[in-house]
């Protein structure tokens, strides 16, 4: 059976961002999982989602941009109790956004962090059909701050490996998760430091930001971080506009990136770069020379560019066509 499918892990939430002018603020869908799952699906490759809503008018929302997409929600959980997290984005003038906190909300927690394991064994049967059919799980480490969450994402990472499915781990940090969380606001920072690069072990192919590699291994070598992890991992740095840094495959390197003057809004870039990687490393098959490399990471950051030319994660997502147009413009 061919593995071209690709489950992704975690939060679906939305970014109310803030408008240029302060006065206001725009809802959008996200969410790092929910914004690659979508992501690959305009890029041609087939992905789950697996998280969970709330049964409420943003989580109807979210259900019907994944039925647009063709997003398959098998796994996905409703809740009448929990709502969907709403993030507030805040960005600066250069269209960078920081996370400033959660829109208040009256129940012990939110939605995404009450994935549940019991659920999902509950559908063992179609769980492993799914990863017969499975090349790569993705996710991150938000969820890792509600011990129900991440108890479903350990066991789900287990199963995974035993159906011989790649790990890709986009690290993805975002202290203010736990730092409300009604179950993590009170453990130390080095505990969660420590949590989250136990965590990271686990990873076949690991995507970082410049910040986090300093933050979390204290160097920004692709190589010397692999190094560091038990499973070698592949290691990915990006840093904004600034050239790729990576090691694949044995090969370490970096990958300029292409710039623009229009750029609007940062949200879901990361996003976009990983699942332009992934349907290059699905389309084309993993790399396997320093040419292939540069040309799935070109890829990438194409993917990332796009999807800053606009507001929001999810709509300003390119589909393949529009990436393969922008690559041919470059050589003419």
């Amino acid at each position: 059976m061919k593995k071209n499918k690709v489950i992704c892990l975690g939060e679906a939430l939305i970014d109310r961002i803030r408008n240029k002018s302060n006065q206001g603020f725009t809802d959008f869908l996200g969410g790092a999982p929910a914004n690659v799952a979508c992501a690959l699906r305009k890029l041609n490759i087939d992905s789950i989602f697996i998280g969970s809503l709330g049964s409420d008018e943003f989580g109807k929302k979210f259900i019907e941009e994944f039925n647009k997409l063709e997003v398959n929600l098998d796994f996905l959980q409703i809740y009448d109790d929990s709502p969907t997290r709403v993030v507030n984005v805040d960005r600066d003038k250069f269209g960078d956004r920081f996370f400033s906190g959660f829109e208040a909300n009256a129940h012990l927690c939110f939605a995404d962090e009450s994935l549940c394991k019991k659920l999902i064994e509950n559908e063992l049967p179609k769980l492993e059909k799914f990863f017969l059919e499975t090349k790569y799980l993705v996710t991150g480490t938000i969820l890792l701050s509600s011990p129900m969450a991440a108890d479903t994402i350990f066991f789900l990472l287990e199963k995974a490996k035993k159906f011989q499915v790649k790990i890709i781990i986009d690290l993805n940090w975002r202290e203010v998760f736990w730092d409300y969380s009604s179950f993590s606001s009170k453990i130390s920072k080095t505990s969660r430091a420590n949590l989250i690069k136990k965590f990271l072990n686990h990873a076949h192919v690991l995507k970082l930001a410049k910040e986090e590699a300093t933050l979390f291994f204290e160097d920004e070598n692709p190589f010397c971080i692999s190094q560091q992890m038990s499973e070698r991992p592949d290691v990915i740095i990006t840093d904004g506009e600034n050239p790729v840094k990576w090691f694949i495959n044995g090969f370490q390197g970096t990958t300029e990136t292409h710039v623009s003057q229009k750029i609007v809004d940062t949200t879901g870039a990361g996003d976009a770069f990983l699942a332009g990687l992934i349907s290059k490393l699905i389309s084309s098959g993993y790399p396997s020379n320093e040419i292939e490399i540069q040309d799935c990471v070109n890829f990438a950051s194409v993917c990332g560019l796009l999807t800053c030319l606009g507001e929001g994660a999810i709509e300003q997502q390119p589909d393949y066509e529009t990436v393969h147009k922008f690559l041919g413009s470059l050589i003419k």
